[in-house]
């Protein structure tokens, strides 16, 4: 029986039909795809809760999938919208539920949200391109989610929000020096959430569409001089992806196997559908 997984898009509309027009994919159907691509026998369906009147899974369809995956999104959840709302209600529905909850960059933070835990833009700006020596906590060195890491790497990142009061029940497992929640579990009424704040569905590809379509954002913020820079980093990204073998360019960004390698970069989902949907499914009789 396949594998059944839920993913739970966070953008809005306007922001996924971007993505798809310099992607070719919403984030949701490229997570979807990642996520197919680890477990062969997986079957993904899409949600959309930020759409108003959207049909959202009642609490007996939670129940009927093996894990959830919440997607990163360009809404800021300090706002408090219904866009916003909808889907900290959902990642609770979810902990209530008992399956299992992995979410990226914004779906860690839903996460912290439905568990009492807060979030805010972070004091020392954004982290873009890649989050730069990510660190192990104690817990973190033996916890299964980060199996297989070493005890420093990078990863695709960019966020400017990030957790800043942390939930009752949560076990920190990785931080680095922007951003202190980096990577952690949380554990809510009665379920369990693994969460990262980085990317590690973004393949280079995807990440330069996202950094490509944010030029005046970046110039403007001064990660980069002006256009032509700005385009340059996005075409080394490009290619970089298209020739992982290219030297020259991982040597100048600084990134290494742990980025460049797709089964390394895809470390903690895989070992969240290895160590936690399998082992979840076998308890349940679904092997």
């Amino acid at each position: 029986m396949a594998l059944r997984f839920l993913v739970v898009e966070g953008n809005a509309r306007d922001a996924r039909e971007q993505h798809a027009h310099t992607f070719g994919m919403t984030p949701s159907q490229s997570y979807a795809a990642v996520v197919e691509s680890l477990a062969r026998d997986a079957v993904c369906d899409i949600a959309f809760p930020a759409d108003e009147g959207a049909n959202l899974p009642d609490p007996a369809g939670l129940e009927s999938y093996d894990g959830v995956f919440l997607t990163g999104s360009a809404l800021h959840a300090y706002h408090g919208q219904p866009e916003v709302t909808r889907q900290i209600e959902l990642a609770r529905a979810v902990f209530r539920s008992r399956t299992p909850l992995f979410g990226s960059c914004w779906g860690l933070q839903m996460g912290a949200l439905a568990a009492g835990g807060d979030v805010g833009p972070n004091p020392v700006g954004r982290e873009v391109g890649f989050a730069r020596r990510l660190t192990r906590t104690d817990n973190g060195a033996s916890h299964p989610l980060l199996a297989g890491r070493p005890a420093a790497w990078d990863a695709p990142a960019i966020h400017l929000d990030l957790v800043t009061a942390l939930p009752g029940d949560i076990t920190l497992l990785a931080g680095n020096a922007m951003t202190p929640v980096q990577a952690a579990e949380i554990r809510f009424d009665g379920g369990v959430m693994w969460g990262v704040q980085y990317h590690p569905e973004f393949s280079l590809d995807e990440l330069a569409a996202i950094i490509g379509r944010r030029a005046g954002m970046l110039i403007g913020e001064g990660f980069f001089r002006d256009e032509a820079d700005h385009g340059d980093f996005v075409a080394d990204l490009k290619a970089l992806h298209a020739e992982p073998g290219r030297r020259d360019i991982a040597w100048r960004f600084g990134l290494d196997e742990q980025v460049i390698d797709e089964a390394l970069r895809l470390t903690e989902i895989r070992n969240f559908i290895d160590a936690k949907v399998r082992p979840y499914r076998s308890e349940r009789g679904r092997a």
